[in-house]
């Protein structure tokens, strides 16, 4: 597999010079934020975990703890969420999205369709080491209904692997009577199919949906499904057809309209850096006639948008 992030290891990594150059950015009156975003985007996470314990060593201080007192804002986020390692930043995400009054679903909804079953196996293990709770009970204390039931499937983290050739059609059948083939809607079929199978096997039964009913099964869930359970079948159904397409799309809409959602846009840019954020590019260029980075640049300023268009990496125009 070709690597598709656009942040890669530093060749002559020297994480002593690094932390070096990190803390004088950071001494005497001012700070040399071009230096730090600078620094920070041209390393791996792997690398930044590095110079974070260099840091320690060379200077007795913690870097991040130094980081929140010198910077602030959209760019004091981003580089903290930089300098996170990938798990722990995704487990945090969930932690806030669920901690104190009310649920932000949409983070609920972006990670967990998103992730592997590995991937979410890990977080699942992280969020337990790092704040000694557990992310099932978490996620249920905090959502109901048939939203709270898919969020559960997906936590099990067993999806069924490859493609089950004898349940292809049956799968798509039971999609078809469980909504536009009755009065009503059967949401424990839609739960219980788009929660279980495979990505890969799913794109087979959203061929055969397509081919019985004559709708894509994106339709039909804005059709026979609302709320908060609409919005992560819809975003399951659109990660098994492809995950940086959805990531593209939820991009587009986090800066698209009156004011920015800089915690989605955040988010995103920082947890696919190194994963697939060329395809993720690709996508947003095919999908919605722009390129990623004209849009970041229309939309955002300073050091906070310089970092985000060295993350995105190049310009698709």
């Amino acid at each position: 597999m070709a690597f598709r992030g656009t942040v890669k290891p530093y060749a002559n990594f020297n994480a002593n010079n690094d932390a070096d150059v990190m803390h004088k950015a950071m001494k005497g009156l001012g700070t040399d934020e071009a230096a730090i975003l600078q620094l920070v985007t041209s390393r791996s996470n792997a690398q930044r975990q590095q110079i974070k314990a260099a840091y320690k060593t060379l200077y007795g201080k913690d870097l991040v703890h130094d980081l929140k007192s010198e910077l602030s804002g959209k760019f004091e986020k981003l580089i903290l969420a930089l300098m996170m390692p990938p798990v722990i930043y995704d487990a945090t995400e969930l932690r806030n999205a669920i901690k104190g009054a009310g649920t932000d679903e949409k983070v609920l909804i972006e990670i967990l369709a998103s992730r592997t079953p590995e991937q979410v196996r890990e977080i699942i293990a992280v969020y337990k080491r790092e704040f000694d709770k557990n992310l099932e009970d978490d996620v249920t204390g905090d959502t109901s209904g048939y939203f709270e039931r898919l969020l559960v499937i997906l936590l099990q983290a067993s999806r069924q692997q490859g493609v089950d050739a004898g349940k292809v059609e049956q799968d798509a059948k039971d999609l078809f009577a469980a909504g536009e083939a009755k009065v009503g809607t059967d949401e424990e079929k839609f739960i219980n199919i788009l929660g279980n199978r495979s990505f890969e096997h799913l794109r087979k039964v959203f061929e055969a949906y397509m081919k019985l009913s004559g709708y894509e099964i994106e339709e039909s869930i804005q059709r026979e499904t609302s709320g908060s359970l609409r919005s992560l079948l819809l975003a399951v159904a659109k990660c098994a057809r492809s995950v940086p397409a959805y990531l593209a799309e939820c991009l587009y809409h986090s800066m698209k309209g009156l004011g920015t959602d800089d915690h989605t846009l955040i988010r995103i840019m920082v947890s696919r850096s190194e994963v697939d954020m060329l395809d993720i590019r690709a996508q947003f260029r095919r999908m919605f006639a722009k390129s990623l980075h004209h849009m970041i640049s229309g939309d955002s300023s300073g050091d906070y948008k310089k970092t985000l268009l060295l993350l995105c990496g190049g310009d698709d125009a």
